[in-house]
């Protein structure tokens, strides 16, 4: 995932860093069926795909919402984290997840991996791009109930697969809106998708503020609408993602659950006013990327 302004002149000490936690206490738990993911996480990427072979080099070539990046730059980035997701599920289901993340830039290491790509044909990229996407998308295929449940690594540090496959989603579909809406056109928007996306957004927040020592504790609930997604995020040392209602939550969140998703993405503001005490739910992610108001 990146910022609206993913700017790289950046000094030394204004480098973020990313605090995963890692060992067998994943940060961030799903209850409910794991496997549940796999369908909405193949899908959306299988459509981005088929949006990408439809278009030519003007299009490859146009602005995004990632400040300073084309359709292009988008696709170098994403293709990256194809390939390492891949390779992330691989040495989980080998019982050996990997540390890579632990001194990653969220801002600064997207930024050089496409500088460093060059100027690469858009022909030449949507073949290697075609080809990690739907190596990932078999991989996910491929997982039985038990390895849902391995770790693996993820920005937040190691989580289970499905964790892992809900951050994956995440990044691309928003990278997806990212890329259409400065077009003019209209991303899709199935539901399950949507609400997956919305829930580990709303789950994601709260994680960062975990390891950053920026949590008090408390409980998050989600009640959007179009499509509905109801949830409860309960934050302590772990966050855990459940379906439902809770009316004693410290924060409910409600309205279109789309523009949910892009606020807690960092991609617009959020209707909702939110009071000070509660305010540190929704800080971990602009925290991280040093975004303004974070």
């Amino acid at each position: 995932m990146l910022p609206l302004d993913r700017s790289t002149d950046l000094a030394e000490d204004d480098l973020m860093q990313l605090t995963p936690r890692y060992g067998t206490d994943p940060i961030i738990r799903f209850e409910g069926d794991p496997s549940a993911i796999a369908v909405p996480a193949v899908r959306q990427r299988r459509r981005m795909i088929e949006i990408l072979e439809s278009f030519d080099r003007d299009q490859w070539m146009h602005p995004t919402r990632c400040a300073g990046w084309t359709v292009r730059d988008v696709i170098v980035h994403l293709e990256s984290t194809n390939t390492f997701w891949s390779y992330s599920i691989a040495c989980g289901l080998a019982g050996e997840p990997t540390r890579f993340l632990a001194t990653f830039d969220p801002v600064a290491s997207p930024a050089k991996l496409v500088v460093d790509a060059g100027d690469i044909e858009p022909a030449v990229l949507m073949e290697g791009f075609a080809a990690s996407t739907e190596a990932l998308c078999a991989r996910l295929e491929e997982l039985d109930d038990a390895s849902w449940a391995l770790l693996a690594e993820a920005p937040p540090g190691h989580v289970t697969i499905t964790a892992l496959a809900h951050h994956a989603l995440w990044d691309s579909w928003v990278h997806e809106r990212d890329i259409l809406l400065p077009m003019g056109a209209e991303p899709t928007a199935e539901p399950d998708e949507v609400a997956a996306v919305l829930t580990y957004a709303a789950a994601l927040s709260p994680a960062f503020a975990v390891s950053l020592g920026q949590s008090p504790g408390g409980i998050l609930a989600l009640d959007a609408v179009g499509p509905d997604v109801t949830a409860v995020i309960e934050v302590r040392e772990q966050v855990t993602v459940r379906a439902g209602r809770d009316v004693t939550a410290d924060l409910t969140l409600r309205g279109d659950a789309v523009l949910l998703a892009e606020a807690l993405s960092v991609r617009c503001p959020l209707a909702q006013a939110i009071e000070p005490k509660s305010a540190w739910f929704l800080s971990g992610l602009a925290t991280i990327f040093d975004a303004p108001g974070s």
